[in-house]
């Protein structure tokens, strides 16, 4: 190549070994800048003179302190002071918030199906409105109801933003939502996807969740008027177990050995307020012309919790399927699950009142539940029932969305307790020692199984944080992808 092609040579000054002599992260001094003509020859920045010469912003490095920090506007955004903590802090703080959330609808869910059993077992026992499949369509049709009344909640909290500002973000906070379900990754910002495949996906979801519900559902009815309200509630509560055995292939999550000891006490639990004083009961005071009605009790009795039983492993299986098929992936805000749950609840209940109506002109024509309209008192009592239902899946499905199901079922078999109590203020029937100490296990087994999945939740926090720092529960704010 001939030297008139070469590039030309910069234009510095140089020492006799051929090496630069200026410096190249400071300013030179003040003579040497005068006899420069106070050139800016900050390497790699240009310069950005003002009135006086001086280049805006590059004082700091000029004063011949290179490692001393530009003075910039303080900000206080939530990202920058949540990278300043800690992940544990973080996923302790996260976890505390969970669990929070979770312990009050735990509460609300317990009250609530304690009102739901009692008056059921008023409707169809003492009333005699025994509709078994009707009284289940009321109360999942009442589903529908989850979404508007979350919606009026969300609203009331901001009453100052506009409308349809309102109305987006929680538009696209449930449509980002549902695809986090369906691809089961949080990394869906930004992604293109046809919005009618997460539509099928969720009505296909619905359909199949709502079938097993269904059936558990109204095994529960069913049976209602063929057992006690305690076993009723002890072995319809015996979905723990089946929820766990469910969750180890659908869900992979390993067998750990305090989960599995915490649920086999619980279920031991079950089995002692079922069975624990039904040798007492039987014939005391009975004598050989009353043998044929104690035998016809101790069938329907058994007949009842057989039925119940069934509904029991469905309703395990529910839990599950919904837990994997309808619920964000770990990681979502708790307010973003929350919000979900409500949605798919709407769903159930949308499907329900869509599609469910029609066994029941087939059951009134064949004789085998014939439609009745109550008297006017029993629709207030049913209403009322139905009401306390949709509380209670409500705040189930959120507790479930929250933690997991084999938590939540565990944490379900607390009603036993309650319902014993309420059956003894109505009927005056102190408790059981059976009942005392099958409630006493089951706490215990609740508590061990509190803790331990505490626990996992802490591990799985810490594990998120330690990838990304930035999380986000603000409701519709997804302007900055943080979830």
């Amino acid at each position: 190549m001939g030297s008139d092609n070469r590039r030309p040579g910069l234009f510095r000054e140089t020492t006799a070994d051929g090496r630069s002599s200026e410096p190249l992260l400071s300013r030179p001094d003040s003579s040497e800048g005068a006899d420069l003509g106070d050139k800016d020859v900050e390497r790699g920045r240009s310069s950005r003179s003002s009135g006086d010469g001086q280049a805006a912003g590059a004082s700091n490095i000029g004063s011949g302190n290179m490692y001393e920090p530009i003075s910039r506007p303080a900000t206080m955004s939530r990202r920058s002071t949540m990278r300043s903590r800690s992940p544990g802090e973080l996923a302790a703080s996260s976890a505390r918030k969970k669990y929070t959330y979770a312990a009050f609808f735990l509460v609300l869910s317990l009250v609530a199906f304690c009102v739901q059993t009692e008056l059921s077992a008023h409707i169809q026992g003492d009333l005699g409105w025994d509709k078994a499949y009707c009284m289940m369509f009321f109360t999942h049709s009442s589903w529908v109801l989850m979404w508007p009344a979350q919606l009026l909640i969300l609203r009331l909290q901001k009453r100052d933003m506009p409308w349809e500002t309102f109305w987006r973000r929680h538009l696209q906070l449930v449509k980002s939502t549902a695809l986090m379900v369906e691809l089961q990754t949080l990394d869906v910002f930004g992604l293109q996807r046809p919005a009618a495949k997460s539509v099928r996906y969720l009505a296909r979801t619905t359909a199949f969740i709502t079938t097993a519900l269904t059936v558990a559902g109204l095994s529960w009815y069913v049976a209602v008027s063929l057992t006690t309200p305690s076993d009723l509630t002890a072995i319809y509560n015996c979905s723990a177990f089946f929820a766990y055995a469910f969750s180890v292939p659908l869900l992979k999550e390993p067998l750990r050995l305090d989960k599995s000891v915490a649920v086999i006490i619980a279920i031991i639990g079950v089995l002692v307020v079922a069975y624990g004083d039904t040798g007492g009961q039987s014939a005391e005071g009975q004598g050989v012309d009353e043998g044929e009605g104690v035998d016809v009790e101790a069938g329907s009795r058994f007949l009842g919790n057989i039925v119940i039983g069934v509904g029991s492993v469905l309703y395990g299986l529910y839990e599950v399927l919904y837990k994997r098929f309808a619920c964000p992936p770990d990681g979502v805000s708790p307010g973003r699950g929350m919000i979900f749950a409500n949605t798919f609840g709407s769903c159930i209940g949308l499907f329900t009142l869509s599609v469910l109506w029609i066994p029941l002109p087939l059951l009134h024509w064949s004789g085998l539940e014939i439609f009745e309209i109550p008297n006017a008192s029993t629709c207030w009592l049913i209403l009322c029932a139905v009401l306390a239902n949709a509380t209670f899946s409500a705040s189930f499905l959120i507790l479930i969305s929250l933690t997991s199901p084999v938590l939540s079922s565990v944490a379900a078999l607390l009603t036993i307790f309650i319902v014993a109590l309420a059956d003894w203020f109505i009927t005056g029937q102190p408790l059981s020692p059976a009942a005392v100490i099958g409630g006493s296990m089951i706490i215990v087994a609740f508590g061990a199984l509190s803790w331990s999945t505490y626990r996992e939740m802490m591990e799985h926090e810490i594990a998120k944080r330690k990838v990304d720092l930035a999380d986000s529960d603000e409701d519709g704010d997804l302007s900055s992808h943080e979830d």
